[in-house]
């Protein structure tokens, strides 16, 4: 095995550890957490088979191969990034909404002592 290969390898297992402990202390929410479990995944077996890169490359009829695997990190983080500026989106309506009824339901609790005043 090569030196890098190594690294990447290294590089794969701890990040794949990291994840799995911020998952177990809750640091991550297990949603987001298997998002970046497969990412950990990905790198440990192209850091254990580099060759695997190569022969997809040459399977696509990508002349370097490292390139497509720049595309699909590219590709996959930008899906990442959609999927979380939707669910941001998602929050920030339920807020909002939640905030309104908040604000409705002190309004009838004023009106009422208001009213029995």
């Amino acid at each position: 095995m090569k030196e890098y290969h190594l690294v990447a390898t290294v590089l794969g297992i701890g990040l794949a550890l990291t994840i799995l402990t911020l998952i177990r202390r809750d640091h991550i929410h297990l949603r987001q957490g298997l998002f970046w479990t497969a990412v950990a995944i990905a790198s440990l077996v192209f850091g254990i088979w580099p060759g695997l890169i190569d022969f997809l490359g040459h399977a696509v009829g990508v002349a370097y191969s490292p390139a497509l695997l720049f595309l699909a990190a590219i590709v996959v983080l930008v899906l990442r990034a959609l999927f979380t500026d939707i669910a941001l989106t998602q929050l920030r309506r339920d807020v909002r909404r939640l905030n309104q009824r908040i604000a409705l339901s002190e309004s009838r609790d004023e009106s009422s002592r208001d009213a029995s005043m």
